[in-house]
């Protein structure tokens, strides 16, 4: 079936991770003719441990099933499902922490992971669907990308670094193509030799699936930023969408040195703002982000020379996002009351980036869950690649335990507030590790939107959908 991409959506659904923008909240916004999107952070953890609990409804299996090549698939589920989901007590089966060569049991579980989270969302109706990624995390990048293809994807979203090699990598991948991909290394900004790998023929058999190249969104903070990009993209950039500091989850850092409020938050100036008539002037379409869920605020995008706004906060917490509903009701219980107050940490993120926080009991929010939480670092895909003294790549975050980090070359300064962002936001869907202290305490994160949700709520309620978000948007249309 062919899909239109020409018609540029009004409202861009956040992809928030990791599953908060999963399949069913971005099958619900493109259902709606909008632009669904589903987060392609921790897919590969996700899908095993949703495995692991039974696979609730038969989902993962339905799609599994019409994966291209059945064998991996099959793979897939005999390594990890448990008929009638694992005891409560039992953790979830590790996965192998990513390294520049990966297991081909990796690689072929994140082919399949992304295949199966874009064909559900792309389930029950015609529209497009999009998929976002963090650039941060560069290594399952490839196989990630290929999956998400192989299941009909018609946009990639990426921000939280500079992904000009992206274009190129879609080029190359929509003709089962090896593509290539040199990691980052901490401090050796020209240092291009570690480079991550893919062959799709290596994995798949032939006849290989015809595949559609997906429109590349490129997520940016300034036109000095996006106007980079064009420069030195190796491929296509169909268009930007540009955030800003109210935002939900990692922000861009103030330009210059940073400077604290009085409670710890940086703070932003003018200089922060994009200059939106030179983005206008780069002649791609655009979104902006950051507090436009409001009908006047796509109105100013739009006279702003904006085809529309990307929503993140409002649609995290709707009926059909993939929060935890114990964490939607106690925050939207705030957000009635008045109280709920969203903070941008600079250290709570271990990639150095301001990290937008809500405050909720029981989660690492608070500093004595944070300061009772013995450190570990077994999902890893934040850790940052570093050349080490004998001249390979090593892997370190600085929320992993501190002498761990401090002996592979960190600073014990960078270890400061750092919280486990992986294992967090993967406790945030009900998925997190089982440990002997208990279950890892969740993390949410949200944009300064957050307080003005009251708008969604019914008189005497927490819940609202994806439906109610979209059709408040657009009222004044």
């Amino acid at each position: 079936m062919e899909h239109n991409t020409d018609r540029r959506p009004l409202i861009i659904q956040g992809g928030m991770g990791a599953g908060i923008s999963d399949w069913r909240l971005a099958r619900a916004v493109s259902s709606q003719g909008q632009l669904g999107v589903v987060s392609g952070t921790a897919l590969d953890a996700i899908l095993t441990r949703r495995l692991q609990m039974g696979d609730l409804g038969g989902h993962m299996r339905r799609a599994l099933d019409q994966f291209p090549f059945r064998p991996m698939a099959d793979r897939v589920w005999r390594t990890y499902f448990v008929p009638g989901g694992k005891s409560a007590a039992q953790p979830f089966k590790p996965l192998p922490l990513q390294d520049v060569t990966d297991p081909p049991e990796l690689v072929e579980l994140r082919i399949v992971a992304n295949f199966v989270e874009v064909l559900l969302a792309r389930e029950g109706h015609a529209n497009p669907v999009g998929i976002n990624y963090l650039e941060k995390i560069q290594i399952p990048h490839l196989a990630s990308l290929y999956g998400a293809m192989l299941a009909g994807v018609h946009y990639v979203l990426m921000g939280a670094g500079i992904p000009f090699r992206v274009p190129g990598v879609l080029d190359r991948l929509a003709g089962h193509e090896t593509a290539s991909y040199p990691l980052s290394l901490a401090g050796h900004a020209d240092d291009a030799t570690a480079v991550v790998s893919f062959d799709p023929r290596m994995h798949l058999l032939a006849p290989l699936p015809l595949l559609r190249r997906p429109a590349f969104l490129a997520i940016v903070s300034s036109h000095v930023l996006a106007a980079a990009l064009l420069k030195r993209a190796n491929g296509s950039i169909d268009g930007f969408v540009v955030e800003g500091p109210t935002a939900g989850g990692h922000n861009a850092p103030p330009r210059g040195k940073m400077q604290l409020n009085a409670i710890g938050e940086p703070v932003y100036g003018e200089r922060d703002a994009p200059d939106l008539s030179k983005i206008r002037g780069l002649g791609l379409p655009f979104w902006l982000a950051g507090g436009y869920a409001q009908p006047h605020r796509l109105a100013e995008a739009r006279a702003a020379g904006a085809a529309g706004v990307q929503v993140g906060t409002a649609f995290a917490f709707c009926e059909e996002s993939g929060l935890r509903p114990d964490y939607k009701e106690s925050l939207l219980a705030q957000v009635r009351a008045g109280t709920v107050r969203v903070t941008t940490d600079p250290l709570a993120s271990p990639t150095s980036f301001p990290f937008k926080v809500a405050p909720l009991a029981a989660t690492v929010s608070e500093a004595a869950v944070y300061e009772k939480r013995t450190r570990v670092c077994d999902l890893g895909y934040l850790r940052e690649a570093y050349r080490t003294e004998s001249g390979t790549v090593g892997f370190r975050c600085p929320a992993e335990p501190v002498a761990a980090y401090v002996a592979k070359g960190g600073a014990l300064a960078d270890t400061v507030g750092r919280r486990c962002v992986c294992n967090a936001l993967v406790a945030n869907i009900g998925l997190g590790q089982t440990r002997g202290r208990g279950v890892e305490p969740g993390l949410v994160t949200a944009g300064d939107d957050l307080a003005g949700l009251g708008r969604y709520l019914p008189e005497h309620g927490t819940r609202y959908t994806a439906a109610d978000v979209i059709a408040r948007i657009l009222a004044a249309a």
